[in-house]
């Protein structure tokens, strides 16, 4: 289900800026300058691939921007992505955003790291920012990354306490190191429950480019071979491919453990969400609307900012009153949590 922005347009959108936004992906919301014609005051934000509608990693994004513009009263930008698209289509796009007045400008996704360096050092009065990608240092570029890892080892803990076969599932959606790290914490935070539990693992593609962060359709297929060999717990780190996974694990009424947003509380997953048992979360909302305050104080944020389960950057979510309910699940979550935090347990990314 893709989401309709709520954002107001202030202002009127140049003839030559609409068509080179347009040019370099479909928007929500239209660009904007004010009256005084010193650009629009607001976010500037890319989407990753699966773009607006992912319940997921992007829909994050957009909920700090909506954060943001009701709280500052500004009228952000969000550009969807296109299919295919080469990394000068995503240079173009940021561009285009610097130029209109957006401040921060920021780009979803690891995919955005060479474009959000390249544009950031031709507009050195503008923050932008990257997420889930470290750049070289630059004085005006923030990479907001999260220890993914901390949150899918209690995923794995979770996933442990819950199956009744000894036997879970972890489907990433591309085999790339920030992949690897929800894997590596989930198989830890499983083992440190039962050390010989059987875990299925298994990467849907080798690139982005190949659908791995946007095909329910692969992820589907991946949940239905692994519940086939016994899973009855399966967690998904991938993007909107995730969504074919928790609709599989429904189906076979078995175990989902969702990932970024709270997955439990989706529109578009609600049918299925009696069998998402928890999502392991990432404050990607918290992440962009931080950056947009930190350029309105005027004191933006530059270099890492690495969100963790000591800041409250990541987490495990409760909605589901099963998984809230059950003493002997959450006493080991907090023996966890409380572990990872005084750095008794050290989680691997690896």
């Amino acid at each position: 289900m893709r989401r309709v922005s709520r954002i107001a347009v202030a202002g009127v959108a140049t003839a030559s800026l609409a068509v080179a936004l347009s040019a370099c992906g479909g928007s929500s919301t239209d660009a904007s300058t004010s009256s005084s014609g010193s650009g629009a005051k607001g976010i500037g934000l890319a989407y990753d691939i699966g773009g607006k509608g992912d319940q997921s990693f992007n829909d994050a994004a957009f909920a700090g921007i909506e954060k943001a513009d009701t709280e500052f009263k500004y009228t952000s930008r969000d550009i969807e992505p296109q299919d295919g698209e080469s990394n000068a289509d995503k240079v173009q796009r940021l561009e285009n955003l610097a130029k209109a007045g957006y401040n921060p400008v920021i780009g979803v996704g690891y995919v955005y790291a060479p474009a959000v360096k390249e544009v950031a050092a031709k507009y050195p009065k503008i923050t932008f920012g990257v997420i889930d990608d470290e750049q070289d240092k630059a004085s005006n570029i923030a990479d907001m990354v999260f220890h993914e890892e901390q949150a899918s080892y209690l995923a794995g803990v979770a996933a442990a306490k819950a199956t009744k076969k000894d036997h879970i599932g972890f489907i990433g959606g591309v085999n790339i190191p920030l992949i690897h790290k929800f894997e590596a914490g989930y198989v830890q935070g499983a083992k440190s429950v039962n050390p010989k539990i059987q875990i299925e693992k298994q990467y849907l593609t080798e690139t982005a480019q190949e659908g791995g962060f946007s095909s329910p359709d692969k992820g589907k297929d991946a949940a239905e071979g692994q519940i086939e060999k016994g899973a009855d717990v399966v967690y998904a780190a991938a993007g909107l491919s995730g969504q074919g996974v928790i609709q599989t694990a429904a189906e076979h009424k078995i175990w989902a453990i969702g990932v970024d947003s709270d997955q439990y509380k989706q529109d578009a997953l609600a049918k299925y969400k009696d069998y998402i048992l928890t999502s392991a979360t990432k404050d990607v909302a918290g992440a962009v609307y931080n950056l947009a305050k930190s350029v309105k104080d005027g004191k933006p944020e530059t270099g890492v900012v690495r969100a963790s389960l000591a800041t409250g950057g990541v987490g495990l979510a409760d909605s589901n009153p099963v998984f809230k309910n059950n003493a002997d699940l959450q006493a080991a979550l907090k023996k966890a949590e409380a572990g990872i935090k005084d750095g008794s347990i050290t989680v691997k990314t690896s």
